[in-house]
């Protein structure tokens, strides 16, 4: 049985969600926004940019790079444009499979997706590589000797340095093939006030359940070994432009989404 909703406590996935303008979120949740907007003016935008940096990212490797399976970590709830939306836009056939933590994920997702069989949604805690990776519904959709793009989208900012997300990248990807992709954005600044400032402020705001604002280089290290494709490691919003999913323009680049795209040789 899925785990009860505590709509006590801010959760991430559905403050995102009130952001990109869903109805799946509580008084909690727009109380929380609120705040960090305060905290941080042009958050929303932030949060809308990156939505269209995965929509960018997703068509990429499918309509460009041939990836016909996804794996979404931390997805969030279900929003117009998804990843299988994205995927299955190119090639119905495409798989995708949702991982998230958060039992409202679980229920508003499985019921989008009930008559979607090349897509799956899983409650679970991203961290737990092996328990993921031995889900029946993961393994009845992603065959792991095809290339498989694996995406963290405003995710590893979540998981605390003791859990070291580098770590958590390179197991998923030590169990992927060659030619498989991996996608990242990650809010950062390099302003350590601003960070710790921010980092305190979602601390506090989810009860202790995030991670911290990093910096570039941080982050750039959580690729490892991997070749990332043009244009490299970017604001979120100025990877690959494409008019047909832009976001507005950022008024505040207090912090940022900072990431991109690479593939495993």
């Amino acid at each position: 049985m899925a785990d009860p909703v505590d709509t006590s406590v801010p959760s991430v996935a559905r403050m995102y969600d009130y952001y990109l303008g869903g109805k799946d979120n509580f008084g909690v949740d727009r109380e929380a926004v609120r705040q960090l907007d305060a905290a941080a003016p042009g958050t929303k935008a932030l949060a809308i940019n990156n939505r269209r940096f995965l929509q960018r990212a997703v068509r990429t490797l499918a309509a460009e790079h041939g990836i016909r399976q996804f794996i979404d970590h931390g997805s969030g709830l279900p929003t117009q444009d998804n990843v299988h939306q994205i995927a299955q836009g190119v090639d119905p056939g495409a798989r995708v499979v949702y991982i998230d933590n958060d039992p409202i994920v679980l229920a508003h997702g499985r019921a989008l997706l009930a008559e979607n069989g090349n897509t799956a949604v899983i409650q679970a805690d991203m961290r737990d590589t092996a328990a993921i990776l031995a889900q029946p519904e993961l393994t009845k959709l992603i065959d792991f000797d095809q290339p498989v793009a694996a995406l963290f989208v405003s995710v590893l900012h979540c998981i605390p340095d003791g859990d070291d997300p580098a770590a958590l990248v390179a197991r998923v990807f030590d169990r992927l093939p060659s030619g498989s992709y991996l996608v990242i954005s990650h809010l950062a600044s390099d302003d350590d006030a601003v960070r710790e400032h921010l980092t305190e402020f979602m601390l506090t705001s989810t009860g202790g359940n995030w991670g911290r604002v990093r910096k570039p280089a941080e982050i750039a290290t959580l690729f490892g070994d991997l070749d990332v494709i043009e244009p490299g490691l970017v604001e979120i919003s100025t990877w690959r432009p494409d008019p047909a999913f832009a976001g507005p323009k950022q008024t505040s680049l207090e912090w940022i989404e900072y990431g991109g795209v690479a593939r495993k040789p």
